[in-house]
């Protein structure tokens, strides 16, 4: 059933509505908004500015520039009364109860700093002012709501799993803006219709941006910030960036269709009104991560430049979704340049890393040889890097370049690629920082003094790259099982050295050689050789339990493990010597002088060693 046909109301009695409402003239239109009033008025309102535009075609010269001030007097009440009911509506979205429908499944974010074991103070154990040792020594290291039946058909093209569309304006508000829209727009007030609406709803935009901590920062302040700072605000951003374009550009885009979709024959006016209102604002929100992807590349910033990358790449079909029409190009086109420039950053960033660790200078030795704050940090650095092999999997795409940046430094890489087909880019990367690392420890190991304490360096650390890479299997995996076995063959190859440094010298002490007599009438025994052999051993002995007491093996179990090998050397030699010739000692004058340890003494002895721990020369004697 047609609805009836209203009944039009002659030209002169509409003109004495408008001008009723001409507040320039009657303190009533003043005080009062004509879409606070009575239904009635409203539409009595309206049918009056319907009428008066119809005229216009109609009237004579002389009634046409009277029809055409009244336009513009009803066209400056539409405009008042659209502005005052989108102010009265501009009210900012409640954003907490948004988090978690706008977050998508990612990884946890991990920094360096989240590691207990890091020391990255490097800058305080001496050697030098690269700038790659400073680089390092600063290092830390939903468901879419219902919406009308007039949107656009590209809506379905949006990421319906992470847009949440949601209500700005209630729908009767809604019918009123659009009836005023229709009626300006129709007399060609296109423009002032488009302002009066962006400038109030950017308002809005504005004050959720707020709530949300997106601050107004040009490019060049975000980028003298201190990465300190800069660091918290790249994970408040990824959070205020999902909610400004799942939700709030989103939302505002709906509104802008529910009100302007087509009206008007030229332009898209619903498009207009959304780019003045969400323009700027989006230009503030995406310039920081713009700022970010171009600023000085550094190691310590390369995981939360993936957490950005990954955070951009997640929302770039949600921006495509939103901004799909072609006013809104300039938008599409700087989110898919900044994820350009992130991926390029992160490539840069990995490359700095590798010069940083090969490059980093200090020369004063660890004491004790324990594990040194480079070994620490680089393999919690790659134990990260696991974490995100996803992301990075896919960004590095070529080998290391081992054959000619660091052609001065490595002259014979340990790295032959051949050895490790099949591996991806990321893995390889992984891998020749491993080398890398290895090659700046030999160099540091050559400031001990004592070259035993040298090989106790290298095996520790090289102990410790193996657990790191054993305690991730994402890391494990990476690396392989063929590395990490040459990794292993470097453990033991240290620790047989360290105690051919060590120990073959004490054990010389007790061979039989010079000790039997021949073509004499004695005993057969030198008793002055056995005498200095035993002096010999108990002072070199001594000396290596005082020092090597000292020395430290953090891994329990790397420990005992060298002090069991120590003693399935030493205490049968030991053991063997003192039963051919103790009676010889003991036979003569003052024997605790050269028998100082029994072989209780000596095992005891061994479990000092390792420690870090001064010990008592002769908390270790045999009780008499």
């Amino acid at each position: 059933m047609e609805s009836p046909e209203i009944e039009r109301i002659p030209i002169e009695k509409a003109q004495q509505i408008i001008l009723r409402w001409d507040s320039t003239v009657s303190e009533e239109a003043r005080t009062r908004m004509i879409f606070e009033t009575d239904r009635r008025e409203v539409d009595q309102y309206l049918q009056a500015v319907d009428e008066i535009q119809r005229s216009t075609t109609l009237s004579s010269h002389d009634q046409s520039n009277k029809v055409n001030t009244t336009i513009q007097i009803a066209m400056a009440r539409l405009e008042d009364e659209f502005r005052n009911i989108l102010i009265t509506h501009a009210t900012p979205i409640e954003t907490e109860s948004l988090t978690e429908s706008t977050h998508s499944t990612s990884r946890t974010t991990s920094s360096l700093s989240d590691f207990p074991d890091s020391d990255t103070d490097f800058s305080s154990r001496g050697g030098g002012d690269d700038d790659s040792v400073h680089q390092l020594a600063n290092l830390s290291f939903s468901e879419r709501g219902e919406t009308s039946s007039s949107i656009h058909p590209i809506a379905s093209y949006r990421s319906m799993s992470s847009i949440r569309e949601i209500d700005l304006i209630s729908i009767d508000r809604i019918c009123d803006l659009r009836s005023i829209a229709e009626r300006m727009i129709s007399a060609g007030y296109f423009r002032e219709c488009v302002q009066v609406y962006g400038g109030v709803r950017k308002s809005a935009v504005d004050a959720t941006f707020k709530k949300l901590g997106v601050e107004k920062l040009s490019i060049g302040d975000i980028q003298r910030l201190e990465w300190e700072a800069l660091n918290a605000k790249i994970g408040k951003w990824i959070r205020a960036a999902k909610i400004c374009v799942r939700v709030l550009f989103a939302s505002e885009k709906r509104l802008c269709e529910q009100i302007f979709e087509d009206l008007g024959t030229t332009a898209a006016v619903d498009d207009a009104c959304f780019m003045e209102t969400v323009k700027g604002p989006a230009i503030q929100l995406f310039n920081f991560a713009e700022a970010i992807s171009i600023s000085r590349r550094s190691p310590e910033k390369l995981f939360k430049i993936l957490d950005l990358h990954d955070a951009v790449l997640d929302l770039l079909p949600d921006i495509d979704g939103v901004f799909y029409f072609k006013s809104a190009e300039s938008i599409r086109v700087q989110a898919s340049e900044i994820l350009s420039r992130l991926a390029e950053a992160a490539r840069g960033m990995l490359s700095e890393f590798e010069n940083a660790v090969l490059r980093e200078p200090s020369r004063v030795p660890v004491p004790g040889g324990t594990i040194h704050p480079l070994t620490r940090y680089v393999m919690n650095y790659i134990s990260l890097i696991s974490d995100y092999k996803q992301t990075l999997g896919k960004l590095i795409v070529s080998r290391p370049a081992t054959g000619s940046r660091y052609s001065e430094d490595l002259t014979t890489p340990d790295m032959d690629f051949s050895d490790h087909e099949g591996q991806s880019p990321l893995a390889l990367h992984l891998i020749w920082i491993i080398v890398i690392l290895q090659f700046n420890l030999e160099g540091k190991s050559k400031h001990y003094k004592d070259n035993a304490l040298a090989q106790l360096f290298i095996m520790n650390n090289v102990h410790y790259i193996v657990q790191k890479i054993k305690g991730s299997p994402e890391l494990r995996e990476m690396i392989g099982d063929g590395y990490l076995k040459k990794l292993t063959g470097k453990i033991t190859q240290a620790a047989t050295r360290y105690q051919r440094a060590t120990w073959v010298g004490v054990l010389y002490c007790l061979r039989d050689e010079g000790i039997h007599m021949t073509g004499s009438f004695s005993s057969g025994i030198s008793k002055s050789v056995l005498r200095e052999r035993f002096k010999s051993f108990n002072g070199m002995f001594e000396e290596v339990h005082r020092q090597q007491a000292l020395w430290l093996i953090p891994d329990t179990q790397l420990r005992e493990e060298l002090q069991i090998s120590i003693s399935e050397k030493l205490i049968p030699a030991y053991r063997s010597f003192l039963g051919r010739f103790r009676t010889h000692i003991e036979n003569g004058r003052h024997p605790e002088n050269y028998i100082k340890y029994s072989v209780e003494d000596l095992e005891a002895a061994v479990l000092d060693f390792f420690e870090g721990n001064a010990v008592n020369q002769h908390s270790r004697r045999r009780s008499q």
